[in-house]
């Protein structure tokens, strides 16, 4: 479990402070046009959460800070420079591992320089981007388990990437089905699909 860090007493109001005396830097909040849309399953199968898991990365960025749920999820040095994404098949890799935030603290707070050398600030609201607040999945009714009780299905990740100029959010969840998603294999009865679900360049 990732270990939950405490924000420094007076932080968030220096960075509110930084944000507004700063010039040269970009800040945005979310604006979600045009909106990305979730598979058309999961309004045929609604399944609605009241908390959600979280977790940040960082890539080829510069001092990249993340706060969330007044927790640094990310907290590079001023200097410190993210390597790249790795090779492969990276995503798969993906695990929200802060639990159990109820729905939804204040926006996640990025300040982060591109590569280029540039101060980015962004503010990135979750109750915006998932207002609705329903677990992004594609699994037909017809193939799901019966895994979630009432309307609440249980907590999907959420997760935030900062890659240079961008910054995208992802959401998945693991959902049990009653088939096989690779046939002969009697491990893979689930689907565990990543969904970009906001995604802005600054």
């Amino acid at each position: 479990m990732h270990r939950r860090k405490p924000i420094r007493h007076a932080v968030l109001p220096l960075i509110a402070i930084a944000v507004a005396l700063t010039t040269g830097c970009h800040a945005a909040m979310t604006d979600q046009s045009p909106k990305i849309q979730p598979p058309p399953e999961t309004y045929a199968v609604p399944l609605r959460f009241a908390q959600h898991n979280f977790v940040a990365y960082c890539y080829n960025t510069i001092g990249c800070q993340v706060i969330y749920d007044r927790h640094y999820q990310v907290e590079d040095g001023p200097d410190e420079v993210s390597p790249p994404p790795p090779a492969g098949n990276y995503k798969t890799n993906w695990n929200a591992s802060y639990l159990g935030i109820e729905n939804f603290p204040a926006p996640a707070q990025v300040r982060w320089k591109s590569l280029d050398g540039v101060q980015h600030e962004a503010k990135v609201d979750m109750a915006a981007i998932f207002k609705d607040q329903l677990v992004w999945h594609k699994v037909p009714k017809a193939d799901m388990a019966d895994f979630f009780h009432g309307p609440v299905a249980g907590e999907p990740g959420i997760i935030l990437v900062v890659n240079d100029r961008a910054i995208d959010v992802y959401t998945k969840m693991f959902i049990p089905t009653k088939t096989e998603q690779i046939p002969g294999n009697k491990d893979s009865d689930f689907r565990d699909d990543l969904f970009l679900a906001w995604t802005h360049t600054y």
